[in-house]
């Protein structure tokens, strides 16, 4: 009988906690932003008891490919939780976006091929114009820029996997928009770095990563710290792809994002 009764308290409890969690994602409100015939669904947190007149940062988060899709809610699976934990809500007010990508498309035109080892190639064209979901993130951000009380000293950028790769064509393509970034298990073209030295990232990997491996990233910040001292690299030696959950425990890793400013 006890057994039992310790069974039920517990599902009870996993019910009680799910229930709260799912409450918590609902902070983030659904929206939908329409530029003439496209739609880029979103989620967006804001402040806690919000003061009229004050000035907000704002992060932009890109999703990883995993989390494409047409639900507006796959998008907050991974990041998510970081800016709903109390002591960063307290401390780091911020409004927070989380675009969702569609399927079968990504932020960026990246391209991969295994080579005759079965090693990845990746290749990241940047020549034409950005994807459609990546154009219309950016004309999201001018938007929330325009109608919120927006601190242009301290918009952020933040992504992981696909969003990783995508941050960084972001800070190429936008070099000027964003104050910060940090960058999860991603990469680009190490020749691309002197549009976006300027701002200071933080670069995160796994050291076993199977699916976006370590050099893409590491080239990149190599050639970043010759301009931008303030920009750091950390390697999980132990870590797969999902080094996602490590970066994101990081004690200083809001903190040091928000201590940036243009």
């Amino acid at each position: 009988m006890r057994d039992f009764k310790t069974i039920c308290l517990g599902l009870i409890l996993f019910l009680s906690l799910g229930h709260t969690y799912a409450q918590d994602l609902n902070l983030y409100q659904k929206a939908n932003f329409i530029l003439e015939q496209d739609t880029l669904k979103y989620r967006i947190l804001y402040p806690e008891n919000m003061e009229k007149g004050k000035k907000y940062p704002l992060v932009l988060f890109l999703h990883g490919s995993g989390e494409r899709g047409t639900d507006n809610q796959k998008q907050l699976t991974h990041g998510a939780k970081l800016f709903l934990d109390q002591t960063n809500r307290k401390e780091y007010p911020a409004i927070v976006v989380f675009p969702q990508c569609p399927p079968d498309i990504k932020w960026t035109h990246r391209l991969k091929e295994k080579s005759a080892a079965g090693d990845w190639i990746f290749k990241f064209p940047a020549e034409s114009g950005p994807t459609k979901p990546a154009y219309m993130a950016d004309q999201l951000v001018n938007k929330i820029v325009e109608e919120e009380n927006i601190d242009p000293k301290r918009i952020y950028i933040m992504g992981l996997s696909m969003g990783g790769i995508g941050t960084l064509e972001f800070l190429y393509r936008w070099p000027d928009k964003y104050t910060a970034a940090a960058v999860i298990c991603g990469g680009h073209n190490p020749k691309l770095v002197t549009k976006y030295s300027h701002v200071p990232i933080w670069f995160f990997h796994g050291g076993k990563d199977d699916v976006v491996p370590g050099k893409y990233s590491k080239l990149v910040y190599d050639e970043q710290k010759k301009y931008n001292a303030e920009s750091k690299y950390t390697l999980y030696p132990e870590a797969n792809h999902n080094s996602w959950d490590q970066a994101f425990a990081e004690p200083d890793l809001i903190k040091w994002l928000f201590s940036k400013s243009k």
